[in-house]
């Protein structure tokens, strides 16, 4: 088995498609005007506005509602990732930190809400898990 993707609904599919491409730097490729996804090597972002929950039988999920998902990117340099986030958007929830498990991290929200870790592993501990 493997993650394919992690799919958020969006009342504002442009504003949270264009938000994810300057967070990651990455393209997003667009379906249709109601889903784009965002390649990011291992696993894909899938962003649907709420008209695609008709396809799945309804109002199965709310947009902008999310209180127990981080989503998470291991990226190269947290630090340096953290000068270009905060350029664009205000919603930080904590700066750069080493956590006790070896990474540091950078959490930040997207426009609805969606909590976001950018890490870094540091230790070796935390370097070998990834490698």
């Amino acid at each position: 088995m493997n993650l394919q993707s992690i799919r958020i609904i969006t009342a504002d599919i442009k504003r949270l498609v264009g938000f994810y491409e300057q967070a990651t730097g990455l393209g997003a490729t667009w379906l249709n005007e109601d889903f784009a996804e965002i390649n990011a090597g291992t696993c894909t972002i899938a962003i649907g506005s709420t008209r695609t929950l008709a396809f799945f039988g309804g109002a199965i999920a709310a947009p902008a509602s999310n209180k127990s998902v981080i989503i998470e990117f291991r990226v190269e340099n947290v630090d340096d990732d953290y000068i270009r986030i905060k350029d664009i958007t205000e919603d930080i929830v904590q700066q750069p930190a080493t956590m006790p498990w070896g990474n540091r991290s950078l959490l930040f929200r997207d426009p609805d809400g969606n909590l976001i870790n950018f890490f870094t592993p540091v230790t070796p501990e935390a370097m070998a898990r990834f490698s």
